[in-house]
């Protein structure tokens, strides 16, 4: 390959994708296998059984069984990478696609992103049967990191500017943080007044939670079209990489990142 060429370029997107289809991949399995292998065990809780009981908890159908719970955390692990590069490019979007862009507030959201994926690793290889303290402390540390995390992105993102996944992003906000009034009900009336079938319920809204968690998420894929990962076969100047950023077409240094605005932006920056 002659000198400067490029070896490898990856859209954004593409990390969007594989984050969303580990994530769900790893959720969804351990679902039908703890189903079909371990129905009336994970259905259970400390009142109620099958038939009172009927469908199960998050933390049953992933923590509790073999060999759902090994699967679901090696899938989880694959998902790691792809999950911290989405926290890094939404950085990236944010300071790059914005008008007026603050890199503070962009900032103090991408390490609330960082964090969350630290207590998502908590609560996930931290089981209700390993501990149920810190189960419970690395699960809400993550609620609440999700609160900064969905707001910040919805309010920084720069969809005045371009077209991105911002109106997804306000869609599936609202549904997670209006799920968790019900949740919290439902809790309430199984663990304090023991309702029968009360634990299903609030089983739906759990998993409904992780889902609009994951279709949050997945709205990168529309905005990350617009940036590259660039590996080459050997490094360039600064001056390069600052004309990437403006949308030229030269080399950007080996393993950094390069934009693809639309024209519109484009013009917005070169004037």
């Amino acid at each position: 390959m002659r000198q400067g060429g490029t070896i490898l370029t990856v859209n954004g997107s593409q990390v969007a994708f594989v984050h969303t289809l580990f994530a769900l991949g790893a959720f969804g399995t351990a679902l039908v296998l703890g189903c079909y292998l371990h129905y009336h065990k994970i259905v259970k809780n400390e009142w109620y059984g099958y038939p009172q009981e009927w469908f199960p908890s998050v933390s049953a159908t992933i923590g509790d069984y073999y060999p759902e719970r090994p699967i679901f955390q090696i899938l989880i692990a694959f998902n790691s990478g792809p999950r911290l590069l989405l926290v890094y490019l939404t950085y990236v979007f944010q300071t790059h696609f914005s008008v007026k862009p603050s890199t503070t507030a962009s900032k103090f959201v991408a390490l609330c992103g960082f964090l969350r994926t630290i207590s998502c690793g908590g609560w996930v290889y931290i089981t209700s049967s390993d501990n149920h303290l810190w189960h419970d402390v690395m699960m809400i540390t993550y609620i609440v990191l999700t609160i900064p995390w969905q707001l910040g992105n919805v309010v920084l993102s720069p969809d005045a500017v371009l077209r991105t996944g911002n109106k997804y992003r306000r869609r599936f906000s609202a549904l997670f943080f209006l799920s968790t009034i019900p949740l919290v009900y439902f809790f309430l009336q199984h663990k304090l007044k023991r309702v029968p079938g009360a634990y299903t319920y609030y089983a739906y809204i759990e998993w409904s939670l992780i889902l609009y968690d994951v279709l949050y998420d997945s709205s990168t894929i529309i905005d990350f079209v617009h940036l590259d990962f660039v590996v080459n076969a050997s490094p360039k100047s600064k001056d390069d990489i600052a004309k990437n950023l403006l949308g030229g077409e030269s080399t950007p240094a080996s393993g950094t990142y390069r934009t693809n605005p639309p024209e519109k932006l484009r013009k917005m920056y070169v004037d």
